[in-house]
């Protein structure tokens, strides 16, 4: 078990980044960003504390007006969004860390009233998750969204292209496009979300088209080295079901994006293990793999078989600024405070305690 977990501090390269060690921070939504979609130097702070994680991949990020779901979320499509992400950079850089922009478009996952402009959340079919949101006036029904027109589906390839952009304009080292949790990327996969008649719909190959034009757009912009893409194969989140087809579509999905030669694939891991191995076959680069609710001791356990070259963490990041080193030296780690996830100031945020 020793020598396994001694596997989490071997050096490993993740598109142009080398990294000191395995561990990496997942993406987590904190719901502290300016009522704007800004930045904050709280946000500075709370990322530069866990900068010895090496690479921080930041909570999910609106490339657009219409891609925010909850309140206040960050967003990387305006100047001032931009502004505020530098500050968080520079400080995760000046602390030796490496800052990977998660870039998420909710589609139906959303209110009006968790939005500036009030609209309807859009998606790819006209087809209600089923599911409550909260807003600042308590849990209400999501409402029917309106499906994007083929041509509307394009242009929000390019606001994935555009964001991309802009999170390097801003300093950060790359992006991660979100394509799990049942936001918008993840609902053209699902077949109970998508019955769309016009290329982005119908079998595995269109399903799959969207994810794999916006991860070639991004590609294109900023570099293949800079951009990283998340799934979640099999999971229900946001009331999806991706039907029998779901393992052929990933299958597809990953060999498509493999010929893109991107910096990493993340893969949240709910289970399938034989889809996860033939992930691991048909990926030639860095594969990131989470796997919520793993014990410590099994940490290292896909490094040491095989199945992964990083291990995101997520809550244990969030409790725990100094992880890395609590890991090294079988340190106690501190408990997070689920009250304090979402919303709120450094209280369950950025006042965790060090060993030091």
């Amino acid at each position: 078990m020793e020598d396994a977990v001694e596997k989490l501090f071997t050096p490993t390269t993740v598109g142009r980044l080398k990294l000191d060690h395995r561990l990496a921070m997942a993406p987590m939504t904190r719901d502290r960003a300016r009522a704007d979609g800004t930045p904050t130097g709280l946000m500075a702070r709370y990322y530069a504390q866990r900068a010895s994680l090496g690479l921080l991949i930041t909570e999910g990020t609106q490339p657009s007006e219409d891609g925010q779901g909850y309140l206040l979320t960050p967003g990387i499509h305006t100047e001032d969004h931009v502004a505020g992400w530098r500050r968080v950079a520079d400080a995760v850089h000046e602390a030796g860390g490496h800052l990977f922009i998660q870039l998420m478009h909710t589609g139906r996952m959303s209110h009006p009233d968790n939005t500036p402009h009030h609209r309807r959340p859009v998606a790819p079919s006209a087809i209600a998750p089923g599911e409550q949101m909260f807003t600042a006036g308590g849990p209400r029904e999501i409402p029917v969204p309106r499906a994007l027109t083929t041509e509307e589906v394009r242009a929000t390839v390019d606001d994935f292209r555009r964001a991309a952009a802009l999170a390097v304009a801003a300093g950060a080292d790359g992006v991660e496009i979100h394509g799990a949790n049942g936001y918008l990327v993840h609902q053209f996969f699902a077949e109970n979300a998508n019955r769309r008649a016009d290329e982005y719909g119908g079998g595995i190959e269109g399903r799959a088209r969207f994810g794999v034009e916006v991860a070639a757009a991004v590609a294109a912009e900023i570099g293949a080295d800079r951009t990283g893409f998340r799934i979640s194969p099999g999971s229900p989140a946001g009331g999806l079901a991706e039907g029998a087809s779901g393992p052929a579509l990933y299958r597809h999905l990953v060999a498509e994006l493999a010929r893109l030669d991107l910096a990493y694939l993340h893969v949240l891991h709910v289970g399938g293990e034989d889809l996860l191995r033939d992930v691991r076959v048909a990926w030639p680069n860095a594969l990131l793999v989470n796997r919520p609710g793993r014990p410590r001791e099994a940490l290292a356990a896909d490094i040491e078989a095989g199945l992964a070259d990083v291990v995101p963490v997520g809550s244990w990041a969030l409790a725990n600024p100094d992880l890395v080193e609590r890991l090294r030296q079988g340190a106690p780690l501190n408990e997070p405070d689920p009250a304090t996830y979402y919303g709120g100031d450094e209280k369950g945020y950025t006042d965790y305690p060090t060993l030091s």
